[in-house]
């Protein structure tokens, strides 16, 4: 081992033979002699993703946002998608990566097709194939920059079903989920009208939507990576709402004044 401080850690050229420096270049250096490089980080993102259950389902929104860094490159990328008769999932992270997923839950709805006669994908099953996914890749240290929440209803109670798994494979579910900045800014927001259970069984669709706006409107004031352009889901037995185009109404800044720090 060289220990001179200036090169302290690397094995000694005499014994090991001089160091390749396309290694580290791997992935710019285009060479079937290279190795091959998992990607190290995000490049094109989206950002949050809300959900919450209400007495007749689950409401899910996302925005429409796809940053390149801190580029507000795309404002016309959807990132809910239906799978099945009554279940959406939402995706916040690597748009490249999402895409991805898209076509894994397509093959999916497909085989299963072919496989079972009459058969219907729940949200429950889509969530716990997800997780295996998103874990077999993050065991070939190769995973999907993505963090998912999975609504629509349980094949087996027919209760509403809303869950959250990330790149890592952590899952965990509960009455109200955010993913990206989402969940330090819209969570606290979502718990406050969704304390108890009962609060949950008396939540009309028309509350909870407007709840999701207003969080939705948060997101945009308060997240430099979010857009005031949104796409909402509505998750009812046997009938989802997939509505696309909606806009933050009533914006105002006035607020913004009286933050220290900005403004006058």
């Amino acid at each position: 081992m060289n220990h001179d401080p200036f090169a302290w850690g690397r094995p000694l050229n005499e014994t090991y033979g001089e160091y390749n420096y396309n290694i580290a270049n791997a992935s710019s250096v285009t060479s079937h002699r290279n190795p091959k490089m998992a990607t190290q980080q995000p490049i094109v993102t989206g950002s949050s993703v809300l959900a919450i259950k209400f007495k007749d389902g689950v409401i899910m929104a996302a925005d429409n946002l796809a940053s390149y860094g801190s580029l507000a490159r795309f404002d016309n990328v959807e990132r809910l998608l239906q799978v099945g008769k009554d279940t959406i999932v939402g995706c916040s992270g690597d748009i490249s990566d999402f895409q991805k997923i898209e076509r894994l839950l397509d093959d999916l709805e497909i085989e299963d097709g072919y496989d079972i006669e009459n058969y219907e994908l729940k949200a429950n099953h889509i969530h716990e194939y997800l997780s295996r996914v998103f874990y077999n890749r993050r065991s070939k240290m190769d995973p999907l920059w993505n963090s998912c929440l999975v609504g629509g209803f349980d094949a087996d109670s027919g209760e509403p079903f809303l869950k959250y798994v990330d790149l890592l494979g952590v899952t965990y579910g509960a009455d109200s989920l955010a993913t990206g900045f989402g969940s330090h800014l819209a969570i606290p927001l979502l718990r406050k009208k969704l304390d108890s259970d009962d609060a949950v069984k008396n939540l009309t669709e028309e509350e909870g939507i407007k709840l999701i706006s207003e969080c939705m409107k948060v997101l945009y004031y308060r997240d430099a990576r979010s857009l005031d352009k949104y796409s909402l889901a509505i998750i009812k037995k046997d009938d989802v709402k997939l509505i696309k185009g909606l806009r933050c109404e009533d914006m105002s800044w006035r607020f913004a004044s009286g933050i220290r720090g900005y403004g006058n």
